[in-house]
């Protein structure tokens, strides 16, 4: 069994900081069974963090000690890993354009794919089905989207159009 617990910490060591490892993509190291034993086992040692359901990644070495991937990093790795697509939520993009100054408290995601929620130590990011119409945009403008169905009002939606390309302004009528 320490052989195949080397061979994932091998995988794990060779992947970018805050690439999730799918229990998934493991079978060519054994059985299913074994594969997931393993895992297990390394997640109760700390030597991977376990984010979610056949989802591991491998904890950040610094000098205070290990601590878990950044959020946005491991859910931009994931995107990619699962193929889907994810923005930020309305009130974080919101923050993040500077278009309120409220901050979100807990970490809230749409996605393509299905409902859940991964937790990275202690932080627990939460990821919601959203219909297509929603995530249009997908990877050009998710956050002018997600700020605009967050609910803006007519006073600063000319201020997030600061922000659009000329393209795709939209022109207002003189009062």
């Amino acid at each position: 069994m320490e052989r195949m617990a080397e061979s994932i910490m091998n995988v794990a060591t060779t992947l970018p900081e805050g690439v999730p490892l799918a229990a998934k993509g493991l079978l060519h190291l054994g059985s299913r069974a074994a594969v997931d034993q393993t895992l297990s086992r390394l997640a109760a040692r700390g030597e991977l963090i376990r984010a979610g359901r056949g989802i591991y990644m491998r904890p950040v070495q610094t000098r205070f000690g290990p601590r878990s991937p950044s959020a946005e990093q491991a859910i931009e790795a994931l995107a990619v890993q699962r193929g889907e697509t994810i923005v930020p939520s309305g009130a974080a993009a919101a923050n993040a354009l500077g278009l309120t100054t409220q901050v979100p408290v807990k970490s809230v995601y749409l996605t393509s794919g299905r409902s859940r929620v991964l937790n990275l130590g202690r932080q627990a990011v939460e990821l919601r089905h959203a219909p297509r119409w929603q995530l249009a945009l997908g990877s050009r403008h998710p956050a002018r989207l997600s700020a605009l169905w967050h609910g803006l009002d007519r006073m600063r939606l000319p201020r997030l159009c600061k922000f659009c390309d000329p393209s795709l302004r939209i022109r207002q009528r003189p009062n």
